[in-house]
């Protein structure tokens, strides 16, 4: 069974990453340095995350996976 896309989830979720990280002032460059999750391609949505690294994210800005949807 092949990865399944929802384009505009995976859109929505780029849009409140990169909310997140320009919230805190935080470039990609030192993102990628700090967890080494490259976050210019969760941010274009040319990924489909899973949950595991949005986890990551989420705790690197401290905010609940909750609150995290709740946004979207």
């Amino acid at each position: 069974m092949g990865q399944i896309r929802n384009k505009i989830l995976l859109q929505k979720v780029a849009l409140r990453v990169k909310s997140l990280r320009e919230k805190h002032g935080v470039t990609q460059e030192v993102f990628y340095f700090d967890t080494n999750i490259h976050i210019g391609r969760v941010e274009t949505a040319q990924v489909n995350i899973t949950i595991s690294t949005l986890d990551v994210i989420c705790q690197y800005f401290n905010v609940s996976l909750e609150e995290f949807f709740s946004e979207l």
